[in-house]
């Protein structure tokens, strides 16, 4: 539980300073390459709150799965994310073929987190 937290939070720190780093840049990106990195951003913000659910998830329900969603969201967020901001500040292309890589990691987090949910619960402890 404390790995996903801690990553978690480390992704939201990286969004935030992304966002900034756009913001307060001393030479503009044009604005095809402004809409790469932005979404980049916002889809590390979702599953940066995404991975705290996965934290969670670890706790109430320790198993493969819970650790399964959130190796696949880290992995989505360093494709997808990672590859848009290769692109996005620096033109580096050749990572293109991995963002839908991404893309398919953050489908099968997802996925994971629903199967998990439809696992029966374990019985309160009073």
């Amino acid at each position: 539980m404390r790995f996903w937290l801690f990553t978690a939070a480390v992704n939201g720190l990286c969004a935030v300073a992304v966002g900034a780093a756009t913001a307060h840049a001393a030479m503009p990106l044009p604005a095809p390459r402004l809409a790469l990195v932005e979404t980049g951003q916002r889809y590390e913000i979702y599953h940066a709150l995404a991975l705290f659910g996965v934290a969670w998830l670890a706790s109430a329900r320790p198993g493969a799965l819970s650790h399964a969603a959130g190796a696949a969201f880290l992995l989505g967020t360093i494709l997808f994310s990672g590859g848009l901001y290769l692109i996005g500040f620096a033109q580096v292309t050749a990572v293109l073929p991995l963002v839908p890589v991404g893309g398919s990691a953050f489908l099968a987090g997802w996925l994971l987190v629903g199967v998990s949910a439809l696992r029966p619960w374990p019985a309160r402890r009073g």
